[in-house]
C-alpha cells in the first residue's frame, strides 16, 4: 500500500512580509481572505492585487451559497493564481474556487459535475487547526439538501501550502483552543486508522506531543503562553493534516457533523464535544490493541495511571482550556439522539470506515445520549 503522499508543495516563513518577499503577490492573483487579515498583513506593504472579503458573502462554515456568490463574484477579475490567506472556511472555499465551477456548485460535492481545476491555489492557513492547506477535503454546507458533505478529489488539493506564524496571533483564545484540539483529533484518529502507515504515525505522534506540551504551558501559564508557542502550534497541525490526509479521520469527525449541520457549530468545536467520549468507547470495546498505545501517550503527558479513565482525565484536561457543553445547549432536542445516529450512519461511511474499532449502530446512538 502507499505509505504517504504529500502532494502541495510546502514552505516556511516567519512573517507575511517574507511570504510575500517570495511569492510576489500581484495583478495576476486573486486574493481571497477577511479585510481584518488583509489590513494588518497585506495594505501595509502595498500590494496591489485582486482582493475578495470572504465575509461579505456570509458568516460562519461554508455553504454551497456563499461559494456560488464568491464565484460570481471572480469573474470579475483576470487572474491566473488564487491565494487562499485565512481560516478553514477561506480554504476550503478556495480549493472549489480554483475548479471549473458549474452555474450551482452543489453539483461538485454530489458528483453530477467532474471536477476540473483552473487556478493555481496556493494555501495560506491562518489558524492551527485544519491541516487543509496539505489535504483534499473541501467541506462545505449544501444548504439545498440540508446537509454537510465533503468534496475530496485529486483537483482539490493546494498546489502550494505556506506556513506562516505570526498570521496565527490574532486568532481569538477560544479558536485557538477549539483549532488546535481539531488538530490533536486529525493526530490521533488518523494515528489509529486502519490506513496509517509508519509515515502517518510518525506525523501523528510529533503533532500529539507538541500540541499536548503547548497546552501544558497554557494550563500552567494562562492564555497568552500561546503566543510564545505558535510556530510549534502551526507545524503541529501541519504535520496532522499530512497524517489525517493519508490515513483520514474516523468517528468523532463522522458524528460531529452532525451538529455543525443543524446547529451551525464551527468545526473545531464540534469535534472537540465527541472526542474523549468517542475514545472511551473505543477503550471499552478494545483496551489492548493499538489504542493502549494511544492511551500511554495521554497518560504520560498528564502524569496519570495509564490503566485508569485516560480519557475521563483527558476531558478535565482540556476543559481547563475551554468548556464543553452538553448537546442541548446547542439546541439539540431529544429526538434528535435517533434521527442524528440514522444520518451519521448514512451519510457518514466514508470516515466511519476509519474507526480503530466499528461502532454498531447502539453504539453511535450511545455516544448521541451520553452527550445529550
Amino acid at each position: 500500500m502507499q505509505a504517504l503522499r504529500v502532494v502541495p508543495k510546502i514552505f516556511y516563513f516567519d512573517t507575511f512580509k517574507e511570504f510575500n518577499d517570495e511569492f510576489h503577490v500581484g495583478k495576476d492573483d486573486l486574493v481571497v481572505t477577511n479585510e481584518w487579515l488583509y489590513t494588518p498583513y497585506i495594505k501595509p506593504l502595498g500590494i496591489d492585487t485582486n482582493v475578495i472579503y470572504q465575509e461579505k458573502y456570509g458568516a460562519g462554515e461554508p455553504s454551497d451559497e456563499m461559494i456560488d456568490a464568491m464565484s460570481q463574484e471572480m469573474k470579475k477579475y483576470d487572474f491566473k493564481r488564487i491565494i487562499a490567506f485565512g481560516g478553514g472556511t477561506i480554504v476550503d472555499i478556495c480549493k472549489v474556487l480554483a475548479l471549473d465551477i458549474p452555474e450551482k456548485s452543489v453539483d461538485l460535492f454530489t458528483g453530477k459535475v467532474a471536477p476540473k481545476k483552473v487556478k493555481e491555489l496556493v494555501v495560506v492557513p491562518t489558524t492551527c487547526g485544519t491541516g487543509s492547506e496539505v489535504t483534499n477535503v473541501a467541506i462545505a454546507e449544501l444548504k439545498s439538501l440540508h446537509v454537510k458533505k465533503g468534496l475530496a478529489v485529486e483537483e482539490t488539493y493546494a498546489d502550494i501550502a505556506v506556513l506562516v506564524p505570526e498570521t496565527v496571533k490574532g486568532l481569538p483564545y477560544k479558536f485557538f483552543v477549539t483549532s488546535s484540539v481539531d488538530a490533536l483529533i486529525h493526530a490521533i484518529e488518523s494515528y489509529l486508522s486502519p490506513k496509517a502507515s509508519p509515515f502517518t504515525e510518525m506525523y501523528s505522534l510529533k503533532a500529539i506531543q507538541m500540541i499536548m506540551d503547548g497546552y501544558k504551558e497554557i494550563v500552567a501559564n494562562g492564555p497568552d503562553a500561546r503566543l510564545n508557542n505558535l510556530k510549534n502550534f502551526v507545524l503541529a497541525s501541519n504535520y496532522a493534516g499530512i497524517a489525517f490526509g493519508n490515513a483520514g479521520c474516523a468517528a468523532v469527525h463522522a458524528l460531529s457533523y452532525s451538529i455543525g449541520g443543524a446547529f451551525h457549530v464551527p468545526h473545531g468545536e464540534a469535534n472537540y464535544q465527541f472526542f474523549t467520549e468517542v475514545f472511551k468507547m473505543y477503550t471499552k470495546k478494545n483496551p489492548t490493541g493499538k489504542i493502549a498505545q494511544a492511551t500511554k501517550i495521554f497518560a504520560d503527558v498528564l502524569g496519570v495511571d495509564a490503566n485508569g479513565d485516560v480519557y475521563g482525565e483527558l476531558e478535565k484536561f482540556l476543559g481547563e482550556l475551554i468548556a464543553k457543553k452538553p448537546l442541548r445547549e446547542y439546541g439539540m432536542v431529544e429526538a434528535q439522539i435517533d434521527e442524528f445516529t440514522k444520518s451519521t450512519i448514512e451519510n457518514q461511511q466514508r470516515l466511519l470506515a476509519n474507526n480503530y474499532v466499528p461502532l454498531s449502530d447502539a453504539e453511535i446512538r450511545e455516544i448521541f445520549a451520553n452527550l445529550f
